[in-house]
Formats: structure tokens, C-alpha cells, sequence
């Protein structure tokens, strides 16, 4: 019985080997496409306006980060955060809403500087006046000034204390912009907690009252969060807070 199987699996297997074989042979070939290369830049000219092609790519991929980091986009998502966090509510309004409102918010806010770019970088560049490396230094300059308008000098100092730079700091000017970034950056995460600080305290009193209240008539098994975010959302619909918060933004940033 068992002669049997083995004859029988033996006939299968060269069978289909067969008729594989018959398959490869009989389909039609085709030839392997021949991949094209570029051909290595053999001029300066050449290399040039690859290496230009390869910074230009990598500024896009860079770009959520320079909209993040160099405008104030850091400062509004982070008061409005606060905000959130100080209502006592995790998920309203959504980060979606959030994002989306910070986001126009820094279009309002940043509106003058991008105005300055395209009339002195921008459209100069696209009527062929300049050429990428003038439009690049026009370019930094608004922004620059819109950093320096927001930065704190102790924070300016601190990175200019331990930049290695090789000339004197005379004026703005002189101040490198790999140094000015990051001065701004904390000069923003600083002014965005003591805005947030503002907005708590309001709330903790409200929380205060509420925990003292429910403890003096013994209900400690009730929640004071609970009792406490309706009188939190009443008293920012009174105070209309959104439009006092949107405002201390603005007011900030002019």
C-alpha cells in the first residue's frame, strides 16, 4: 500500500514538473527593459542646480516645522491648550478645532510679515530681477525682525553666550539667525506659560470654593470637578472667554 502512494506521488510530481517545463518553454519572450541613469553632472553649472534641487526639497520636507517653530503658531496652540486644560474638559473643544484655530490665527498674525516676503523676495524672484540667494537674504529679513520684536535679550544673550561666533556683536544685524531661532522659541514657550498661568488661576479658585464647599457639608464622596466645570463653563460664557483670550493673543503679538 504504501509502494502504491510513493508510485503514485513519484508520477504526480514529475508530471507537473513536465508540464511546467512545457509552459516556460512555449510562453513568449519578452525583453528586460533597460533602466535609464542619469548622466553625473560634468560642469559646476550642472552640480550647482542639483545641489539647489536637493535644498529646495529639503526645506519642503522642513516646512510643518519652520511654520511651527518660526512664527506664532508655538505661543497660540499652547494658550489655547491651556485654556482647555483650565475648563477642566480634555476633549472640547477637539485638538482638530484647535489646531485649525491656531492655524488661522497665525495666518491673521503672520499676514504682515508674508506681505513683506512676496513684495521683496517673492515676486522679484519670479520676474527673474534676483537671483535664489539675494531672494533667500530678503526673504529673512521680516522674519527675522518679527523674531527679534518677540524675543527676550536674557534669551538672546543666553545662545549668544555660547555660540561660537567669530565677530563682534555690534548690532541685530550682526546676530546670526541659527541663534536668533532658538532665543525665540523659548521666548515664546515663556511667554505662552505665563499667558496659561493667567488663565488657571480663575479656575483654581472655582475648584478651591467648590472643594471647600462639598467638604464643609460632608459630601466627600462627590466629585468637585464635577460640580465645579459647570460653574467653570458659566463663567467663561459670561466673561466671553474666547474672545478674551483671542484678543490677549493679538495684543501680545502687536
Amino acid at each position: 500500500m504504501i509502494k502504491k502512494i510513493l508510485v503514485s506521488t513519484t508520477f504526480f510530481v514529475l508530471f507537473g514538473y513536465g508540464c511546467c517545463l512545457r509552459i516556460v518553454n512555449g510562453a513568449p519572450q519578452f525583453e528586460v527593459p533597460v533602466i535609464p541613469f542619469f548622466e553625473p553632472a560634468n560642469t559646476p553649472g550642472e552640480t550647482v542646480t542639483t545641489l539647489q534641487i536637493i535644498l529646495l526639497l529639503t526645506i519642503l520636507s522642513l516646512a510643518p516645522s519652520i511654520l511651527v517653530m518660526l512664527t506664532s503658531f508655538t505661543r497660540v496652540i499652547i494658550v489655547l491648550s491651556f485654556t482647555r486644560n483650565g475648563l477642566g474638559v480634555q476633549q472640547v473643544p477637539p485638538n482638530q478645532v484647535l489646531i485649525g484655530l491656531a492655524l488661522f490665527m497665525t495666518i491673521f498674525i503672520m499676514a504682515p510679515v508674508w506681505t513683506d516676503i512676496n513684495s521683496q523676495a517673492l515676486q522679484p524672484y519670479l520676474n527673474q530681477e534676483i537671483d535664489t540667494t539675494e531672494a533667500l537674504s530678503r526673504a529673512e529679513i521680516p522674519l527675522r525682525d518679527f523674531m527679534f520684536k518677540q524675543t527676550r535679550e536674557k534669551d538672546l544673550a543666553l545662545f549668544l553666550h555660547y555660540a561660537d561666533t567669530d565677530h563682534q556683536i555690534e548690532s541685530l544685524n550682526d546676530v546670526p539667525t541659527h541663534v536668533l531661532i532658538p532665543a525665540f522659541i523659548i521666548s515664546e514657550l515663556k511667554t505662552a506659560f505665563q499667558m496659561g498661568f493667567v488663565i488657571f488661576v480663575p479656575f483654581l479658585i472655582i475648584d478651591i470654593i467648590v472643594s471647600s464647599t462639598l467638604m464643609s457639608m460632608g459630601m466627600l464622596m462627590l466629585p468637585p470637578v464635577m460640580i465645579s466645570l459647570p460653574f467653570k463653563i458659566l463663567l467663561f460664557i459670561l466673561v466671553d472667554g474666547w474672545n478674551i483670550v483671542v484678543r490677549s493673543l493679538l495684543a501680545g503679538f502687536n
